[in-house]
């Protein structure tokens, strides 16, 4: 039942002391305004690094060949080795885990060596497989990517970045079915990419001509070699696992020394995004321990407060308990009134949090940060509000157990 007569007492009580009541609400206004702060930049953060990688294969390893270091069947240490289209086989039949295997070819990157009509700029080669899309994935904005047919008819086509595209052609022409130059060799556009990760293997891909892979054998004269492989594993299984095994196959293949470990050149992306996964969930605790710490904080100030209003109001309690005020209307008398303070603070901190969270997404929505639309879910703050409502009982606890202690009669005698 609403009692409107103790919640005047409660307002009455927290406004009569003006100064003292806001200096004690401080410090829980000030430890929920941090705890939303800093867990909206611990959201911030996470976005920004998963935007930054948005498309690209967390489960992929990349490989390619260096310098042998060890002498091994006859073949002196120092030997260059170069992969081949045998390999490409091979490794897709000796390792069943490999879900995605995409061989790529590099091409220089010579002084205006793209052009078409008076336009031209320098920019990167490569040959892909469509497979290559399905790791390092880029976004359409004219036509399509490579296909398994561009492969096997050594079609002379290419799909452009959007850089290349904005250089090369005027604004909003269609590009599709236009030839452009590269290293003097015609090709047609079939697609123009948009890439959504920041992470650019051989170059910005932005600024990159993709060809055909075969194609580009065939028609830059690089034979059967490969410079670069990308694969990834199939749902469930390591990395790790199939890169050992990719090594093992590799060496095999080339005489390379099994205990050769700088023969063959490469990285395991999936170590690096765990690497940042226990990183983020690292910051994430560690917010969340601050946070709760400087809302502690603030409720041991909010007690003692409490305690010292309950030593002022000392007569006050002893003529209700003479009165007839049961142990259970005094408790709750003083509960409610660390309850309703520690809640005015902390929502007062909740908003002042969002507020600013609000400004500074505001302020990073049209540029291209690392932390990107802070906030905090509202799961988050009905958390935060629950996490109060603990917090403000547990504060008036003591306070109210020593008012229920208090003897009706020793407190009408105290001046």
């Amino acid at each position: 039942m609403f009692d409107i007569d103790r919640w005047q007492e409660i307002w009455f009580t927290i406004t009569h002391n003006k100064s003292r009541s806001v200096l004690t609400a401080f410090g829980v206004f000030w430890g929920m305004f941090m705890l939303v702060v800093m867990v909206g930049a611990g959201v911030a953060l996470q976005r920004g690094m998963s935007k930054n990688i948005e498309g690209f294969a967390t489960n992929s390893m990349f490989v390619w060949t260096q310098q042998t270091s060890i002498p091994y069947k006859g073949f002196v240490k120092g030997r260059n080795w170069n992969m081949n289209n045998e390999d490409i086989g091979l490794l897709i039949n000796k390792i069943p885990e490999i879900q995605y295997l995409a061989p790529v070819l590099f091409g220089g990157g010579s002084p205006n060596n793209v052009t078409r009509n008076d336009k031209a700029g320098s920019y990167g080669v490569k040959g892909n497989y469509p497979s290559y899309n399905q790791i390092d994935e880029s976004k359409m904005i004219y036509g399509r990517y490579i296909n398994d047919i561009d492969i096997s008819e050594r079609r002379k086509v290419c799909v452009i970045g959007e850089r290349v595209y904005q250089v090369l052609f005027p604004k909003d022409e269609n590009p599709m079915g236009k030839n452009i130059q590269v290293n003097g060799i015609y090709f047609q556009v079939v697609g123009v990419t948009r890439h959504t990760s920041d992470i650019n293997i051989g170059g910005n891909a932005e600024e990159t001509v993709v060809l055909p892979f075969s194609t580009m054998q065939q028609a830059f004269n690089q034979g059967n070699i490969v410079h670069f492989m990308a694969i990834t594993a199939k749902p469930g299984i390591k990395v790790k696992v199939i890169e050992d095994k990719v090594h093992a196959v590799l060496s095999e293949k080339h005489s390379i020394s099994p205990e050769d470990k700088k023969a063959i050149g490469g990285f395991n992306m999936e170590d690096i995004f765990n690497i940042f996964l226990y990183l983020g969930i690292g910051i994430a605790s560690l917010i969340w321990f601050v946070g709760l710490g400087t809302l502690f904080a603030g409720a041991i100030g909010v007690s003692n407060i409490m305690l010292v209003t309950v030593r002022e109001r000392t007569k006050e309690i002893g003529i209700r308990r003479a009165l007839g005020a049961t142990p259970r209307n005094i408790i709750a008398q003083i509960l409610s009134e660390s309850i309703i303070l520690t809640l005015i603070a902390g929502v007062t901190g909740l908003m002042f949090g969002v507020g600013i969270l609000s400004i500074v997404g505001y302020a990073l929505e049209k540029g291209n940060s690392f932390f990107r639309d802070p906030q905090i879910s509202f799961v988050v703050a009905l958390g935060s509000l629950f996490i109060l409502l603990v917090i403000g009982t547990l504060a008036g606890f003591i306070p109210a157990n020593r008012a229920m202690n208090i003897k009706p009669i020793e407190a009408i005698r105290e001046e």
